[in-house]
């Protein structure tokens, strides 16, 4: 069995409603990935639309730290069409609303190509050469749930160099996990990459106040390479957008969040 399915699997309670166990392996110092979050909101949603199979355009208000355990998801459906469906989806714990999304799901076609796509990014350095997180004894939650293998170039930070710019490239993958890319599996890389903002010299969470994305495409089998700027940084917010790119070459998620600032150094 995949970890990762097992982690965001959600239980029928009643039309509309859903019971998910928020697993602890997805935390990151004291918070649940809102990525990994999302996966289990939109597994959900899916489940609620009979006609439609991908949650194509995804706006999630994060109004406050989803923890471990026990959740509740509310799925609302406004309008069903033949080509999308538009739901209003709530995951609860405690009885407080944790995250408010506004999903859209319908049915992209596997074998699609686009009619126009603008410049692809540079290609990211060949997995090999990029760097990530050593092995260790304890279990660091998210960080051994994935592997992330980063463009050293823009992983000054961690020696106290940030390079000032925004910006943040990886590959992304799970750690010891058949589990082959999907829609739920995108919803959590698009906001894996630590936070752009740290290039700029800024310090500690950077939480995520509001995010959006789009599925663009069905996701090869294989690394998900994940490429991150930001437009601004200003009166400690951030934006940051991200570009998803599968293994052959094609995008796949486009996602832009804005966001809460750490301290500075100095």
């Amino acid at each position: 069995m995949s970890r990762f399915r097992d982690a965001t699997t959600v239980e029928k309670l009643a039309e509309g409603r859903y019971a998910a166990e928020l697993d602890a392996g997805y935390d990151i110092s004291g918070a649940l990935n809102g990525g990994y979050v999302m996966a289990v909101l939109l597994r959900a949603a899916v489940d609620a639309d009979p006609v439609h199979l991908h949650p194509v355009a995804t706006s999630a208000a994060f109004l406050r730290v989803s923890k471990p355990g026990p959740a509740e998801i509310t799925v609302e459906v406004r309008k069903t069409g033949r080509t999308a469906t538009a739901s209003r989806v709530t995951l609860l714990q405690e009885g407080r609303p944790v995250v408010d999304a506004q999903v859209t799901t319908a049915t992209l076609a596997a074998d699609a190509e686009p009619d126009w796509l603008g410049e692809a990014p540079p290609p990211l350095p060949p997995i090999e050469q990029c760097v990530g997180p050593q092995p260790s004894d304890t279990d660091r939650g998210f960080t051994d749930r994935v592997d992330m293998r980063f463009d050293p170039a823009t992983m000054g930070w961690l020696d106290g160099q940030p390079s000032g710019r925004p910006e943040m490239r990886g590959y992304f993958r799970l750690r010891d996990d058949d589990y082959e890319p999907d829609a739920f599996l995108l919803a959590m890389a698009v906001d894996a990459l630590p936070p752009i903002v740290l290039n700029t010299g800024a310090l500690g969470w950077a939480p995520t106040v509001e995010l959006t994305w789009h599925m663009r495409a069905l996701p090869a089998p294989g690394p998900i390479g994940l490429f991150g700027s930001g437009r601004m940084v200003r009166d400690g917010w951030f934006d940051e957008e991200v570009e998803a790119w599968d293994s052959a070459g094609r995008l796949v998620a486009q996602c832009r969040q804005i966001a809460r600032v750490g301290r500075k150094n100095g």
